[in-house]
């Protein structure tokens, strides 16, 4: 740095006696010896051990004398009259130094490069007499240099900046009136600018000045109440990109920051939670409180929650256990944010048991707790049965012990504890009942636990008040209402659906609501009513009647084009729901010809055939093909048959791509499968050209990687061999479409039982057609998977594989002599 180390000149002259003989230099320490002739201490004794090193007597430099002894005496007035000189011209030059630095900030680029030097140069000695006497930094102080250099932080000129940074470490090294005056005005939020400057140097000198100030208590507490300046220093002291002094200088200027609570709550904002949790872990009663109280605060990240959850969860229980009313309220607040992660929930389940006094303690308490801690403890079951740990094998009870010595520990599938939440769900308020029915929806959701709370539903007889939820006047209740009682549809559909009446309303009007995008609670609500069951009939008669399927079709019309977005994600969720629904009707088809016009009139087929190539969509596309299979076999009744045709001229078949298959000679417009006239949206025939390509999207299907999708696609296609068609002509379709080799490879790769078994009726049903079978017979993988289906099938499966395997002649046809005998 220029200037650096260069005293600025003195200006009184310094008398004779003042210089030291040896070195030249104005003495500091004066002492006299044996001669009477005065040094500077350093310098005499340096003198005499160079005698001694030499082989010599100690002399006296100046007469060469030789001396008895070498001692020295202080010359104390002389030093005296040296400091006072020393100090006379030290002020003088302090007063150039103070003109210099107080005369304005120089300002870079503004060509008065002179003044800069002079500044710089004014810098160098304020540090250097600063370094020298500790009284200089008073001095600087009331002669208001402090100041001006503080100002010369928000020079133009870097190198001003960072020689005022330097030098203001210097003034307030082990002096806190001069920490105290650095902290008025806006110097403490000036400097912590620095900490996101780009310039590396005036980042580390800046964080090394912060270090000295934050050792200082009221400037310390300055310090952290700037904004944004305990996120800066925790980014630095994490850095990997900072040098090992800047972040040594940050952590420290942190661990001096945290003996105030506001800091710490600010560290723990910004990641840095360990204060915190010792304030917690080791802090008396009171601050562990405070500590509680901020931990509910917080948004924490999910491993910062684990973290809390491992080093504190326990004590956070404890606390909860025997705490006062404003002890478990922040404790309660606390675990509700540490409990919304699945892993720091689990943790506090298995590792702090927070389940029994949760729940016992708090949530099924007799006692006069205030309803809010009630809502709290409710928030955080509901976070821990989110985890999905397995509530199965967590008891509520602390001991093994129904007080009679025996007895079992009750969990929260226990049906006297189900029946205490459903109690409370329909006598608190809408934040409490909210909260437990998401801890049902949740419970319900697995596999493993909802059949304990299907049972105890049933045996409570609350499925009544479920039901009416949904049409309660809160959003969220009316939600997680519809969620619970979705999950509970596959097991109580009948019980639902004879309960929903009048219900049924308010769920439509919940779908038909429109805000804008699609809600929750549109997904939610038309989810329940498909999965209701589709055997139903009174339902779907009541559906119908509201006019559900009248307003459902346009809109899932509008779904398939994408007209409703919504860009979140329930719109797949209100998809799913409203194919569900529509397939209700296909179901109910054979059943009242009313259902047959609406489903013309709504042009369900054609739209079930658009939301096959809806990929990414299994739900959607298995229960599009499971409607167009309900639709297609009512083709065969639908038609309308004209008087009959000429016998074909001929067949040929490319059902493995060996040959075109020839023309059947037919009457135009007549279906070559149903023998009448048919279309896609008036018969529902998926051979008509204007089914939109129907059979090629079904024979798309057949190659999906969920099994459901291919086995309702293969049923859908089955429909056009099977029963009441000209099967023939239907093996002629399925080969224009490429989909004979499709469903022999599904026969012979046998994914599951129900394809295998669906696989081997609809190759029995091709290889009728002698010209197929013949090509057939040479593939010995195709024998071999009939083969097995004989060996290892149910009945039906055994006697199809049979009837298959005589087509291709591998069993000789013995059915004809014994039906002759039997006759």
């Amino acid at each position: 740095m220029a200037g650096e180390g260069v005293e600025m000149s003195e200006e009184e002259g310094a008398f004779e006696a003042f210089v030291c003989p040896l070195t030249k230099q104005v003495m500091r320490d004066p002492v006299t010896i044996e001669t009477g002739q005065t040094f500077e201490r350093e310098a005499i004794l340096k003198w005499f051990r160079e005698c001694r090193d030499n082989g010599r007597r100690p002399t006296c430099p100046l007469t060469q004398r030789e001396l008895r002894d070498t001692e020295v005496a202080p010359s104390v007035a002389l030093r005296s009259v040296i400091h006072e000189w020393r100090a006379r011209n030290e002020e003088k030059e302090l007063d150039r130094a103070c003109a210099s630095l107080l005369g304005g900030l120089p300002l870079a680029g503004a060509g008065d490069e002179e003044e800069e030097e002079a500044a710089l140069r004014a810098l160098v000695y304020v540090s250097q007499i600063c370094q020298r006497s500790a009284a200089s930094k008073d001095l600087v102080r009331r002669r208001g240099v402090l100041r001006a250099v503080a100002e010369m932080l928000k020079s133009g000129s870097r190198r001003l900046r960072l020689k005022s940074l330097q030098v203001l470490r210097v003034l307030v090294e082990d002096n806190d009136d001069n920490k105290e005056e650095l902290g008025k005005g806006d110097t403490i939020r000036t400097i912590i600018k620095f900490l996101s400057n780009e310039h590396v140097q005036e980042r580390e000198l800046a964080v090394s000045l912060l270090h000295e100030l934050s050792g200082h208590e009221p400037t310390c507490e300055l310090i952290g109440a700037v904004y944004g300046a305990i996120l800066l220093l925790v980014g630095m002291g994490s850095s990997k990109s900072e040098s090992a002094v800047a972040v040594d200088k940050a952590e420290s200027t942190l661990r001096n920051l945290d003996r105030f609570d506001a800091n710490v709550k600010q560290m723990a904002d910004n990641g840095r939670l360990q204060p915190l949790l010792t304030r917690l872990l080791h802090g008396q009663p009171d601050t562990q409180v405070a500590m509680a109280d901020y931990l509910g605060e917080l948004a924490l990240a999910n491993d910062d929650k684990a973290t809390v959850a491992e080093q504190a969860g326990s004590l956070l229980v404890g606390m909860l256990r025997t705490g006062a009313t404003p002890a478990k309220e922040a404790t309660l607040k606390a675990l509700r944010e540490i409990s919304s992660s699945e892993a720091s929930a689990k943790l506090l389940l298995q590792r702090a048991g927070v389940l029994p006094p949760v729940v016992n303690d708090v949530l099924f308490s007799t006692g006069h707790l205030p309803m809010k801690l009630k809502e709290l403890a409710a928030t955080i079951l509901a976070n821990l049965v989110a985890s999905g740990a397995d509530f199965r094998s967590i008891p509520l009870d602390d001991e093994d012990d129904d007080g009679a010595g025996r007895g079992r520990r009750r969990t929260l599938l226990s049906e006297d504890v189900v029946h205490s939440l459903l109690h409370l769900i329909s006598n608190t308020g809408p934040a409490i009942g909210c909260r437990l029915l998401s801890v049902l929806a949740g419970l319900t959701s697995s596999r493993a636990t909802v059949a304990d709370v299907v049972a105890a539903v049933k045996s409570s007889g609350a499925t009544i008040s479920l039901i009416q939820f949904i049409e309660a006047a809160h959003r969220d209740i009316r939600v997680e209402s519809l969620k619970l009682l979705r999950n509970l549809a596959p097991y109580m559909g009948t019980e639902l659906a004879d309960a929903l009446g009048g219900s049924l309303s308010s769920l439509l009007r919940a779908i038909s609501s429109d805000g804008g995008g699609v809600t929750e609670e549109q997904a939610a609500a038309v989810g329940l009513l498909g999965d209701l069951p589709e055997g139903d009939t009174s339902l779907t008669r009541q559906l119908f009647d509201l006019g559900a399927f009248r307003t459902l079709a346009p809109k899932l019309a509008e779904l398939r084009r994408g007209t409703i977005r919504g860009g979140n994600r329930y719109v797949t969720p209100l998809t799913e729901g409203v194919v569900k629904v529509m397939y209700r009707v296909t179901c109910a088809v054979e059943e009242d010809a009313e259902y047959v016009e609406f489903a013309r009139e709504a042009g369900l087929a054609p739209l079930f055939v658009e939301l096959l190539h809806t990929n990414g969509m299994d739900t959607v596309q298995l229960y599009s093909a499971m409607a167009l299979e309900k639709l297609s076999l009512q083709s065969s009744h639908l038609t309308a048959i004209p008087p009959p045709p000429s016998p074909p001229t001929g067949f040929a078949c490319a059902c493995l791509g060996m040959r075109k298959p020839a023309e059947a000679a037919v009457p135009a417009g007549v279906c070559r499968v149903h023998g009448g006239f048919c279309s896609l949206r008036e018969t529902f025939c998926l051979a008509q050209a204007d089914g939109g390509k129907a059979v090629e999207r079904l024979v798309a299907c057949l190659d999906h990687l969920d099994g459901r999708v291919v086995e309702a696609a293969l049923a859908a296609l089955s429909t056009l061999v099977c029963d009441g068609v000209d099967a023939r002509e239907g093996v002629v379709v399925l080969g224009e479409a490429d989909g004979l080799r499709p469903v022999v490879d599904i026969l012979v790769e046998s994914r599951t039982e129900a394809l295998q078994r669906r696989a081997v009726w609809a190759v029995e049903r091709i290889l009728r057609v002698e010209e197929i079978a013949g090509e057939v017979a040479a593939d010995q993988t195709v024998a071999s998977a009939l083969v097995e289906a004989y060996r290892k099938g149910d009945p039906r499966t055994r006697q199809t594989a049979e009837r298959a395997l005589r087509h291709l002649d591998r069993i000789p046809n013995f059915s004809a002599a014994f039906q002759s005998k039997r006759s």
